[in-house]
């Protein structure tokens, strides 16, 4: 290396080390004083919509066979829902499958088809949470003989979750002036505010709904809207 360019590094190293010194030197002694805290908030709620899968599934000898059985079959299904009153747009086909069934192979061989199943699956929407187990039987009544799960759910979670969110900073500003009483400072400004995860409502796992001929008992509960915040505070200094 030349002695001049020696001499051009040597100086851009000599100027980088005194910008990175000198805010250390500016800032004091004394490093910021700061409280963190989090703040959570609950809200429960009765839920005002639920969605139910139901779905019938058919087996025959040919492909063709087990086709139109399943179609006749779910045919049933859906005159059936929309004599209940529902709107055509709460239900909806979800899932339609024709598979192979095959025979367990007890030979190197390969194994051999057996039968054909087709399955149709269709998606219910309600708007009135009483209604749930009356549509149940109907779907068992109708012919339905695959009831997947129901999901209960709020319509309003993201107002909900609003509230949820001044109610959680106002249990962190709690928590931040306990802590500054008892260490006998005083909260100056809040320096940061930061929802810690995903602010979601805390829904039920889906519940299996029994296949019984008489009514189904459905307990649809509450549901829980869940936010936590974490927030930082300034501790004012004494003059």
């Amino acid at each position: 290396m030349s002695r001049r360019i020696f001499s051009r590094a040597f100086f851009v190293a000599a100027v980088a080390g005194t910008a990175f010194a000198a805010p250390a030197c500016a800032e004091g002694d004394q490093p910021p004083s700061f409280i963190s805290v989090t703040g959570e908030a609950r809200i429960s709620v009765p839920p005002d919509l639920a969605q139910i899968d139901a779905g019938v599934t058919s087996e025959a000898k040919s492909a063709r066979e087990a086709s139109d059985a399943n179609n006749a079959a779910m045919g049933k299904v859906l005159l059936a829902l929309k004599g209940t009153g529902l709107d055509e747009k709460d239900y909806q086909t979800s899932r339609l499958s024709l598979q192979p069934q095959y025979s367990s192979a007890k030979s190197s061989g390969p194994a051999a088809i057996t039968s054909y199943r087709a399955s149709n699956r269709v998606t219910i929407r309600l708007r009135d949470v009483t209604k749930v187990a009356s549509i149940i039987d109907t779907l068992v009544t109708a012919g339905a003989n695959e009831i997947g799960g129901i999901n209960f759910m709020v319509s309003q979670a993201s107002k909900l979750l609003d509230d949820a969110r001044g109610q959680a900073v106002a249990d962190a500003r709690r928590k931040a002036e306990i802590y500054a009483k008892a260490a006998g400072v005083t909260l100056g400004a809040p320096l940061s505010i930061s929802e810690e995860g995903a602010a979601q409502p805390l829904f039920r796992a889906r519940m299996a709904a029994p296949m019984a001929a008489a009514p189904v008992p459905i307990a649809q509960g509450e549901e829980t809207l869940s936010i936590t915040v974490g927030m930082t505070w300034a501790i004012k200094k004494e003059p």
